[in-house]
């Protein structure tokens, strides 16, 4: 699950932790603030200037734990996520670096509260949201990661709330496939390019023995750069094989030849294996 959930966060994080985040205080005992409901929108932690040399000294901090994690050096990261911390207290992406590379170790026990964390500390923040609600959905807490997602996606300073939607649905397609359905529909109004969840809608429509409409979805995602790769090629490949259109069979299988010859796919095609 690790590198599942690395995979779906990473690129949420490029944003999140190099971006400033506006001090929301630190670690606190007693109650604690309610992490969805009532919380104020705000704007992206990148969209907010660094308001003071702790905050930019935490945000340094922050970017060479990225670049480190990135690089397979978590310990050295998760030195940068407290030197952060330490920094600035109120510095929301330092408590997010430190979850992220705690999942990433498989120590979701201590990835849990330093998310926890990061939410508290900025509890309108987008990009914090959906991270949240990414793990939790990662956890098997299908319901409270949804409701962050959702929060990420209705914030109307949100830049990108394509994903946030997509991983609303990536949330709900083992548990709700009609949820996950209009979630990834949700992201493609949202962003009619994001490829992801154009191949999610196709697979869908594939299993419900929608095939037009299949073939509706993996086109357009094939018009984009991102679609251009042997896994959506050879799903465009199956569903023209299950409406018989053989012509177009044949020009996708030249395609997985020219550009993919040394993929599983490429091999699928050879053996004829399109189910």
């Amino acid at each position: 699950m690790n590198r599942v959930l690395t995979r779906n966060l990473l690129p949420v994080f490029l944003s999140v932790l190099i971006g400033a985040c506006a001090s929301g205080g630190g670690v606190t005992g007693g109650a604690q603030a309610p992490l969805t409901g009532g919380a104020e929108p705000q704007r992206a932690s990148a969209d907010t200037p660094v308001a003071s040399p702790a905050q930019r000294s935490a945000r340094v901090h922050v970017e060479l734990g990225t670049a480190y994690m990135q690089s397979g050096r978590n310990g050295v990261a998760l030195d940068e996520a407290r030197a952060a911390i330490a920094s600035d207290p109120g510095y929301a992406p330092g408590y997010a670096l430190m979850g992220l590379v705690y999942a990433d170790q498989e120590q979701y026990a201590l990835a849990g509260p330093a998310f926890e964390q990061a939410a508290r500390t900025a509890p309108g923040d987008p990009e914090i949201a959906n991270a949240h609600g990414w793990f939790l959905c990662s956890q098997g807490r299908v319901d409270e990661g949804l409701a962050r997602l959702e929060q990420a996606a209705r914030n109307p300073y949100y830049a990108t709330p394509t994903r946030a939607w997509t991983n609303a649905g990536l949330c709900l397609a083992r548990k709700d496939e009609p949820g996950a359905e209009s979630r990834f529909e949700r992201a493609v109004q949202a962003d009619a390019t994001n490829v992801q969840a154009l191949v999610y809608l196709a697979q869908i429509a594939q299993k419900r023995g929608h095939d037009l409409r299949a073939k509706q979805w993996v086109d357009q995602a094939l018009k984009y750069p991102q679609g251009n790769n042997a896994a959506v090629i050879w799903l465009a490949a199956r569903i023209e094989q299950r409406l018989g259109n053989r012509g177009s069979v044949q020009e996708l299988g030249a395609r997985l030849r020219r550009d993919f010859p040394g993929s599983n796919e490429y091999q699928y095609f050879i053996q004829g294996k399109f189910e």
